[in-house]
């Protein structure tokens, strides 16, 4: 035994398990008379906010909610959901944040699946809820505890579904003494379902140690003072908000909710609330850069947001700029919590021309500093692929962000970990500076005539005509040349384009065999969170690779 070892055990005053529920109790305890949470007329403070979340971990421990049981939580940008992303942690209890966009029959398989014993629900989504519900008891014999909210900025149709509603519920049970995490930091913190475009959806199971650490990251990563103040244009239940309830309650910030995301939603919040932080897919900032300049008015600090989901296109990063939001990229999945690396921006690149500043910000960027290992390999070698800036691989992580695996799916979670690295299906290349770029999922390449064309940069040629507001491209099966690019294009309002204007425009940024052979203005299924659903188009457009 080495002489650092001996009479040198851990013990409670210098060893706790990382849990991000310990940033609520500090906020609390040294910032409790600042501004925690803010929902239309409704204000609280941080000691309100951890005393209504120990309220809510001590009505789900009446209800027997303990180590290991699944909460599943139906519900909007509201306290309700910041709330629960507090209290069940602190019971060592698993949350389960569901899709608000999914139909009654997944809803059902997934709150079966992870076996939930307690859902908290809005009353907006009583329809589909008591659907779900009504098949969860039928076809699996579970029937959870079901808890109402009613929002005061809710004030449409639904019906109760449970014999509990939230307020009276909380205001019937005394608060937990202290938010305690879990005494194994292993211990799973969430249960994320990734969309399923065939078979079943996998669930990620996440726990507290990688829950922690990236809601530090993400402070790191932003350079985040003290007491931002964050809007929630991301939906909560995505990744766990990107682990961003946790890292607001380590900086004592304020969170503005937001139960409907539009562009005058947002920037009249961004006036009225002074925002300064928000986070969202490429859609939704497409939204802000697109409306009216008057719409605008009025936001006169400086506001920085994060973008991720798909590669953002080059017209959307410039868009920002121009009206002066300063942008920051991060990538990642759901398999890591959120976001796990970023394309961190060096100040060299400031002296550039706007053209190259957009394109060193398109890129994925380098790993979060407490992210170990982010690379890209050879996916049949496993050998790291030369930082040249054309040879592909697949993006592969590994280290503490990297989810437990996939929840009753011991096969799903072998593969996913296979030579101890998390595989994520990313084609990209390493630039010189070891800066990743992505080419495209490995499932979005277009092979036509033997040649790889990146969807990705189809679509980045056609956001740059100015008339275009969304676009997706799939493979579309051809005699010939086995497949052909095919877009499908949102217009701007008021905007006039035919397909013949955009393959000209094309033409005159992309290689000929590149450019897409067929244009369709259609409506683009997207998920919630902004992201394009391409297996829908693929399925729409009869691809060879539809099936996955």
């Amino acid at each position: 035994m080495s002489i650092y070892e001996q009479d040198l055990s851990p013990n409670p005053a210098n060893h706790t398990a990382l849990s991000p529920v310990s940033f609520v109790e500090r906020s609390a305890e040294v910032f409790g008379d600042l501004p925690a949470v803010i929902h239309g007329t409704r204000r609280y403070s941080w000691a309100q906010t951890r005393e209504r979340s120990a309220r809510l971990a001590g009505a789900l421990r009446a209800l027997g909610v303990g180590r290991g049981d699944t909460v599943s939580v139906m519900l909007p940008n509201t306290p309700e959901m910041i709330e629960a992303h507090y209290a069940v942690p602190a019971l060592g209890a698993v949350l389960n944040p569901l899709n608000t966009r999914l139909d009654a029959a997944l809803l059902a398989w997934q709150m079966n699946h992870c076996e939930a014993k307690v859902l908290i629900t809005d009353r907006e989504f009583a329809p589909v809820m008591a659907q779900a519900l009504s098949r969860l008891a039928g076809d699996h014999g579970r029937q959870p505890i079901v808890i109402d909210v009613c929002d005061s900025q809710y004030d449409g149709p639904g019906d109760r579904l449970g014999a509990l509603e939230y307020e009276t519920w909380l205001a019937a049970h005394a608060p937990l003494s202290r938010l305690e995490g879990p005494k194994d930091e292993w211990d799973a913190i969430a249960v994320s379902y990734t969309s399923g475009t065939t078979g079943d959806p996998k669930g990620v199971v996440t726990h507290h140690r990688g829950a922690y650490l990236n809601a530090v990251c993400n402070a790191a990563t932003w350079t985040m003072p003290h007491f931002p103040t964050y809007l929630w244009t991301l939906p909560l239940f995505h990744c766990n908000g990107w682990c961003f309830p946790w890292t607001l309650a380590m900086l004592g910030g304020v969170q503005v909710c937001l139960r409907k995301v539009d562009a005058p939603s947002i920037l009249n919040a961004m006036r009225e609330h002074r925002i300064d932080h928000y986070c969202a897919a490429p859609i939704v900032h497409s939204l802000i850069y697109n409306a009216p300049e008057a719409m605008r008015e009025g936001i006169t600090q400086q506001v920085r947001g994060l973008v991720a989901g798909a590669a953002p296109p080059a017209a959307m990063i410039e868009g920002m700029a121009r009206i002066g939001f300063a942008i920051t990229h991060v990538y990642g999945l759901t398999e890591v919590y959120g976001p796990a690396a970023v394309a961190v921006q060096r100040p060299a690149w400031a002296e550039q021309s706007l053209a190259e500043q957009t394109r060193l910000n398109g890129r994925q960027g380098v790993r979060y500093a407490l992210q170990e290992g982010m690379t890209v390999m050879d996916p049949q070698t496993l050998q790291e692929v030369p930082a040249d800036g054309q040879t592909m691989g697949e993006i592969m992580f590994r280290g503490n962000i990297v989810m437990k695996g996939y929840l009753k799916n011991p096969a799903a979670t072998q593969k996913a970990f296979e030579g101890g690295w998390f595989h994520t299906g990313d084609l990209a290349v390493m630039e010189p500076d070891r800066y990743v770029k992505i080419r495209d999922r490995s499932k979005d390449i277009i092979i036509s005539g033997g040649e790889n064309i990146s969807s990705l940069e189809v679509e980045d040629a056609l956001y740059r005509h100015p008339a275009v507001l969304a676009c997706a491209v799939v493979a579309k099966p051809d005699a010939k040349w086995g497949e052909t690019p095919l877009a499908y294009v949102e217009t701007k309002p008021g905007a006039q384009v035919s397909a013949q204007d955009l393959i000209a425009h094309c033409k005159a940024l992309l290689a000929g065999y590149k450019v897409p052979r067929d244009i369709r203005f259609e409506d683009i299924p997207k998920t919630s969170t902004g992201k394009i659903q391409k297996f829908a188009l693929r399925q729409r457009a009869q691809s060879s690779t539809a099936i996955e």
